[in-house]
């Protein structure tokens, strides 16, 4: 591995500074324009549902296909464990039950399986 990084060289740090400023720069344009516009109501409601949407991206695909290619079956842990967290966080109205239940289901299917 190390071999494969020595082979860019000073060019990794180039990379490496390149990225770090495109993130700085996308993040300090944010702050430095947030006192001057608005944002559309539409946008602003939208805006709303953003994290929730981050950890349905995240968590959704690992789901649906733990082993990187679509999993349906019933022999899919993960995803009854999700279903589970999902009723429960419905049923209680808690994010934290809801993840609490979640794992507990996850584990204890394990350890029957």
């Amino acid at each position: 591995m190390t071999s494969q990084i020595d082979s860019y060289g000073w060019g990794l740090w180039g990379i490496i500074a390149g990225m770090a400023a495109v993130t700085y720069l996308n993040r300090a344009s944010l702050l430095l324009l947030a006192g001057r516009f608005m944002l559309p109501p539409a946008w602003q409601a939208a805006l709303k549902y953003a994290p929730a949407s981050a950890l349905a991206a995240i968590v959704v695909p690992d789901l649906l296909a733990p082993s990187g290619a679509l999993d349906l079956s019933f022999g899919n842990v993960r995803l009854f464990a999700g279903l589970a967290g999902v009723a429960v966080t419905v049923m209680l109205r808690s994010t934290l039950a809801g993840i609490v239940g979640g794992m507990l289901a996850l584990h204890a299917m394990l350890l029957l399986t």
